[in-house]
Order: C-alpha cells, then structure tokens, then sequence
C-alpha cells in the first residue's frame, strides 16, 4: 500500500513537471546521500563486485530512469484518474520484459493476469472518461 501511495505522490508532482529529463534527473540526484548512507550500513554484511555495481547502476539509472522520463513526458496528457489506473500496467509491463529480455516462461497465470489488469485499467478509463479517450482537454 505504501509504494501505490509514493507513486500516487511521485505522479501527482510530475503532473506539472516541464522538463521530464530534469526533473527525473534531480530525484535521482537526491537518492544519492540515502543510497550512500545504506552502503555504509551494509558495508560489512554484504558483498559486490564492480561488475554487479555497474548493472545496478545501468538498471537503476538507465533503465528506471528513463522509464521515469517517459512516464513524467506522458503525465500530463492524462486525466489523474486515468493515470492513476494506467501506472497499474508496470507490473505487466515488467513481466512481458522479462519474457521478451530474458527468456521467463509465458504461461497461463501470466496470461490471466494480464488481462484481469488491462480489463480493469479499460473499465476505469472507459467508466470515467464515459466512453472517450481519457486524455486531458487542450
């Protein structure tokens, strides 16, 4: 529930962010003390190579950060309440990643899922905007 709230709050700022690459960039900046501040706690605890440290960072900075970009470039042609419903598709979108990047298995389950998330995500859009497009007005 916690991490639907931060994102909720995450989108509802970047409603009105003009420059999706700066901003995404000036969050990311700031995670530094915090990250920084973890390492040194699990400094003892954990280990990591400068191969694994360099995936993180791909993954984290490249990969999230310009799925970040596009969603903050996206935002503010949407309705809140169609933005809302359509941030529920990452997780579909990060297992169709997986299939299509990774080789994961597409099975059933995924399948079902899948399409219980679109049939509510197209029932919220379509209830709520009553028929049309649920894009902002100009």
């Amino acid at each position: 529930m916690r991490i639907q709230v931060a994102w909720g709050l995450y989108s509802l700022l970047g409603k009105g962010a003009t420059d999706p690459i700066g901003v995404t960039a000036g969050n990311f900046l700031r995670t530094v003390p915090l990250s920084l501040l973890m390492l040194v706690m699990v400094q003892g605890q954990a280990s990591w190579s400068t191969a694994g440290l360099m995936y993180a960072l791909c993954s984290g900075m490249l990969t999230s950060g310009l799925g970040y970009v596009a969603w903050y470039a996206a935002l503010p042609q949407l309705k809140a309440g169609a933005a809302a419903s359509i941030q529920l598709s990452v997780p579909l979108l990060a297992a169709i990643g997986a299939v299509s990047l990774l080789g994961e298995p597409w099975t059933m389950r995924l399948t079902l899922a899948g399409a219980a998330i679109l049939g509510g995500i197209s029932l919220v859009v379509v209830t709520r905007s009553g028929g049309r497009p649920a894009v902002a007005k100009e």
